[in-house]
């Protein structure tokens, strides 16, 4: 097959060897042999062409059901995808992403979640858990499309993994429970979308299930985000009656076979019985493509048939410009629906060079540069996740958004402004790694030899000294304490706690002054627990825990300005600063933020940088508590320097007790976080369940009626909530549950006299 237009070749081979002769190739193809593998390269005609392996042949078995299959592409860009799998726990993501992979021939055996066996879930936490703890990435072909995929966590826990990976995707699928509809954690993930502006398309999961009903799925999702759905298909029955979808697009009946695992697509006419049903839904699409299409509205106001081509077209071009969301439907777990979800993922979403230019902060003009994803612009990409492996050492997992590296090269970290090399290039499936000579703009591969990176650097050159905008993680909430048994230990976990945070940035540690304890925080009571059976377990440390505690942040709640002196003669030399700092409470939310409204002719710039640092380290040490400081806006508003005796140091010093004594004067208070919690439970448990969270001085916000279930709205102090899911299954016979994530902080009071903890 020869696709001059889109600059593509495909050729099917048997299993014989030699050479292939193609008239349009300079060069005949030749079959290479690689891990036990057996795949056809082509050699790339240009610098921008390179040769892609549609399917990895791992066995015969596999290459009999999927031949061997060449694309040679002259531009990749307009080919590729680079795609998210988002949703609430037990949504099936997973589930969803282990058929993707076996309809496209990357795996040749789907495995389950429930058995352990699932391919993107490949730590052992994860298969004995039954939940995904890691975003994983896999690189898959399909129809000649690229598509790079990151399966990602649903639960709130590990919403950071869900942060990094929006950050460099530019498209998600949203997995929606077709029972459930849209819950908490499809919020949070929704939220962190639209703030990335990623676009997206919804697939309506489970509709085997009891209780399942797509439309009011969909309605919810019109309720809650304000999106413009677009229901692309109608199922044929819903609950144990589900036997496929109407396709309104093509207006043809679609079903699954179940003798092959649903790899057959059976397509047909649609029945007579529910004709009207599916012209009326059909119509209810065009309608709603014309609202942002003027194509489509004037076929539709012209009473001209509306073709399919056409409607693909403009549903792309609204869904790349974040005007609609395309919905689908399906039940993953029988095989049902996958293949027109990977379809819509190709159709819709767009390719790297249709987003818009990553928006970055050039370090020496000091303005904000637009990025255009260019393969043959100066090399920049961001480090958005960091691995660690027992051989390799650091994975660092690069989004390329210009220019090109290869193995072997040096780039430079430019937030560090330190070079480092590339020893490794790596495409990852899962766990696994298949080495690759360069990396692209538009592409994501995984780097090997970086020392210093962690998540959120920008790496590039120094021609092009660029800080690509930087993601926004979380607070941690919980803290454990965590002991080493013996003082030879102490240094491994010093090690492993490095280790741990340069991968997780949710996760901090520090130590107790008061108590000389090393405490370890996260984002919940499942992430602490994970992170501790990796210490316990991966890395073989012999070390005891213990019980969880609420890490409280402080805060002022005025304003103050406090000058501060420097004057002291070390080593024989006098150094001396002067530094004045204004403390003021910010937006609740807002985070801590330093600025300098001093003047700086004059003064050096490892000076400014000095006090710069000093500040915003003051920041996680804290003010009267030794908690973290929180929403506090901290500005240098005069500096005295002398330039015989003044010093980085001395500066670094003067600010820091500048800042504290500000903040003392600023009447600081201790805050505590307060967690939204929601609770599903049958109607005849609303009452108990309801008890449940008022007795520990939680507020009920809202209360919201699904089909057969109850959902309790609420706000709770974390310190109270420790141990709440024992209690509700309690009282509910095992059928409530809930969930919980991170809200805000308020102050922390004693009951009773409103006294601060």
């Amino acid at each position: 097959m020869v696709n001059k237009e889109r600059g593509t070749f495909a050729v099917k081979t048997g299993l014989a060897g030699g050479a292939l002769n193609i008239p349009q190739l300079k060069t005949p193809l030749k079959p290479t042999c690689y891990a036990g593998a057996r795949t056809f390269m082509t050699p790339p005609a240009s610098p921008n062409h390179r040769a892609v392996p549609i399917v990895d042949a791992e066995s015969q078995a596999h290459l009999l059901r999927f031949p061997p299959i060449l694309w040679y592409l002259g531009t990749m860009l307009d080919k590729m995808r680079n795609i998210g799998i988002m949703a609430h726990i037990d949504a099936g993501k997973t589930t969803t992403t282990e058929r993707i992979l076996y309809y496209t021939g990357k795996i040749h055996r789907m495995g389950e979640i429930d058995d352990g066996a699932a391919t993107m879930d490949w730590m052992q936490q994860e298969q004995e858990r039954g939940i995904t703890i890691q975003s994983a990435a896999t690189t898959t072909f399909w129809r000649g499309f690229q598509i790079n995929i990151i399966d990602t966590p649903g639960h709130v826990d590990f919403t950071a993994e869900v942060e990094r990976s929006l950050r460099v995707l530019d498209g998600a699928v949203a997995v929606i429970c077709a029972v459930g509809w849209v819950q908490p954690q499809t919020e949070t993930v929704w939220r962190q979308a639209d703030q990335y502006q990623v676009p997206r398309i919804v697939f309506v999961n489970k509709m085997d299930r009891v209780g399942a009903d797509f439309l009011a799925a969909l309605a919810d999702i019109r309720e809650k985000f304000g999106a413009r759905t677009l229901a692309l298909q109608i199922p044929i029955g819903q609950g144990s009656g589900f036997e496929g979808v109407i396709d309104l697009v093509n207006m043809k009946e679609v079903r699954w076979g179940a003798a092959d695992e649903g790899e057959t697509m059976i397509t047909g006419d649609i029945a007579p019985v529910r004709l009207d049903e599916a012209h009326k839904a059909r119509a209810q699409l065009v309608d709603d493509v014309a609202a942002f299409s003027d194509e489509v509205a004037d076929l539709f106001l012209a009473g001209d048939p509306v073709g399919a081509e056409a409607l693909v077209r403009e549903i792309r071009r609204g869904t790349v410009a974040r005007l609609c969301v395309p919905c689908l439907c399906g039940a993953s777990r029988r095989n049902m629906g996958v293949q027109p979800l990977i379809d819509a993922a190709a159709d819709f979403l767009p390719a790297p060079d249709e987003r818009p230019p990553a928006k970055a902060f050039h370090t020496k003009k000091e303005a904000n540069v637009d990025i255009p994803c260019n393969p043959e612009g100066p090399p920049l990409g961001l480090v958005f996740k960091i691995q660690h492996d027992r051989e390799a050492g650091s994975l660092c997992y690069v989004r390329m958004y210009s220019g090109r590296i290869k193995a072997g090269d040096q780039v430079y970290n430019v937030g560090k402004k330190k070079r480092e090399r590339v020893n490794r290039l790596f495409r990852m499936h899962a766990n696994k790694s298949e080495p690759i000579d360069s990396v692209a703009a538009g592409d994501i591969a995984v780097m090997v030899g970086f020392k210093l990176a962690q998540t959120g650097d920008t790496v590039g050159t120094e021609g092009l000294p660029v800080l690509l905008e930087k993601m926004h993680f979380p607070e941690p909430v919980i803290s454990v304490s965590i002991e080493s048994a013996t003082l030879s230990e102490r240094d491994k976990l010093k090690d492993i706690l490095e280790i741990l945070s340069r991968e997780d940035p949710t996760f901090t540690s520090r130590d107790d002054p008061e108590t000389g304890q090393l405490l370890i925080s996260g984002m919940g009571e499942l992430h602490l627990d994970v992170l501790v059976r990796r210490m316990l377990d991966d890395f073989k440390l012999d070390a005891s825990v213990g019980s969880p505690r609420v890490t409280y942040r402080e805060s002022v709640t005025a304003g103050a300005e406090c000058h501060e002196t420097y004057d002291r003669v070390i080593g024989g030399k006098s150094q001396t600063a002067g530094v004045t700092v204004r403390v003021e409470a910010a937006p609740r939310g807002s985070g801590s933020v330093y600025e300098c409204a001093a003047r700086k002719a004059g003064i050096p710039g490892d000076v400014l940088d000095a006090v710069a640092d000093s500040v915003t380290s003051c920041f996680s040490s804290g003010i009267r508590w030794g908690y973290p400081c929180i929403d506090v806006k901290a500005t240098v508003t005069a500096l005295d320097y002398n330039e015989l005796t003044s010093t980085p140091a001395a500066f670094a010093s003067c600010a820091a007790a500048a800042f504290t004594s500000a903040c003392e004067r600023a009447s600081p208070e201790l805050f505590e976080p307060v967690m939204i919690v929601d609770i599903l439970t049958p109607g005849e448990f609303l009452g108990e369940a309801m008890n449940q969270i008022t007795a520990r001085g939680g507020i009920i916000t809202s209360t919201e009626s699904r089909t057969a279930t109850e959902v309790v709205h609420a706000e709770a102090p974390m310190a109270k909530m420790f141990g709440f899911s024992t209690s509700l299954r309690s009282v509910t016979k095992g059928r409530a549950s809930f969930s919980m994530e991170f809200g805000h902080f308020e102050r922390a009071v004693k009951p009773g006299n409103g006294d601060p903890v």
